[in-house]
């Protein structure tokens, strides 16, 4: 199957490569974050081990990285300090990320980041329902995202396990 543009600076690596997705508050460009991110990947490294990480930027706001090794030798140290990295990287170019407790969902108008305290509210009043495409940046592997699990219904998430209820059948 070929590999998606959008993907195409993991197709070296493996379906279980471990995968991070980090939501930005804002569009911006890929070039912005390149030099900075390509730097960042080129020095993780943690008690002699190289790692291998290769990144994109989805939707303009959706920071991918993938790295092999980790998905089957973990290391919180090294998963700490590529996430410490993100997070001075993106303070440096004047960028913030989005609270990762946040929902990402596809609105008419674009990306939009609903608090979780506000999902029953944004249900009830209609800005959502269970047809609103949710971003899932819980993925952990790279063929989930290949395989597009990404962005699903809403009624297929956990939220709509949550909040959306079948109505009572009359017998």
């Amino acid at each position: 199957m070929p590999v998606p543009a959008h993907l195409s600076a993991f197709a070296h690596l493996p379906d279980d490569a471990r995968l991070w997705l980090l939501a930005l508050t804002h569009d911006t460009e890929a070039a912005v974050l390149a030099p900075e991110v390509e730097s960042l990947l080129g020095r993780w490294r943690h008690k002699g081990v190289q790692y291998q990480g290769a990144w994109t930027l989805l939707e303009r706001r959706i920071l991918a990285v993938a790295e092999p090794t980790l998905a089957t030798e973990p290391s919180g140290c090294a998963i700490d300090g590529m996430l410490r990295g993100v997070n001075q990287l993106t303070a440096k170019l004047g960028l913030a990320l989005e609270d990762p407790q946040a929902v990402l969902v596809r609105l008419a108008d674009g990306i939009r980041a609903i608090p979780r305290s506000d999902i029953g509210a944004r249900l009830g009043d209609g800005t959502l329902d269970g047809t609103t495409p949710v971003l899932d940046l819980a993925l952990l592997a790279l063929g989930d995202l290949r395989q597009g699990r990404f962005e699903r219904p809403l009624a297929a998430t956990w939220i709509g396990r949550k909040y959306l209820r079948p109505a009572p059948t009359s017998v």
